[in-house]
């Protein structure tokens, strides 16, 4: 294990529904737990089902669900662990009080999957853009609801133009602290 992973990690995937989190974070994780690193993953639907299952999707419930995302990826990183956290997470207050929440104990690594919506709304498989647009879900984040561009990302990659694999590759290149050009 290098320096960098000694000291805990996490990494934050944000974007729009449909910019790619989960299918990075699952070939994130496949590559580093190939390289023998356990890792903790802390996927939105995941968290909403088990650990905030009584919250709405107003604002102030999103950004308590962010927050304690990043409560307990403070928790997994002060113990040195690595975490990888795939959130839409739209506003930037919730997401920088995510991230001094795991600064307190290790590195914060934001990465903006900035993948345009038009490409987004294309990939929904589950059909809820089309419900956002419907009416049938409102407050949807990127149709009704706004999405903030985060202010301090440490990594930008639009997934329409940066294959998986590079995507990747970045983030850990981030993650062993190499600097990161933005695409």
């Amino acid at each position: 294990m290098s320096a960098a992973h000694r000291r805990g990690v996490t990494v934050f995937l944000t974007g729009l529904s449909g910019a790619g989190k989960s299918t990075i974070a699952d070939a994130l994780v496949a590559s580093l737990e190939a390289d023998g690193q356990p890792v903790t993953v802390l996927d939105g639907d995941v968290v909403r089902t088990h650990l905030s299952s009584e919250l709405s999707f107003s604002r102030a419930d999103r950004d308590l669900n962010i927050r304690r995302i990043g409560f307990v990826a403070g928790e997994v990183v002060k113990h040195g662990g690595t975490v990888v956290v795939a959130a839409i997470a739209p506003y930037e207050q919730a997401r920088e009080d995510a991230r001094a929440l795991v600064e307190q104990h290790g590195r914060f690594l934001l990465v903006h999957l900035s993948t345009p919506l038009e490409v987004c709304e294309g990939r929904d498989v589950k059909g809820l853009y089309a419900r956002a647009r419907a009416g049938e879900i409102p407050g949807f984040t990127g149709i009704d609801d706004p999405y903030e561009p985060p202010v301090r990302a440490e990594l930008v990659i639009d997934t329409s133009v940066t294959p998986l694999e590079e995507s990747v590759a970045r983030i850990r290149a981030a993650m062993d602290g190499q600097p990161a050009t933005v695409s």
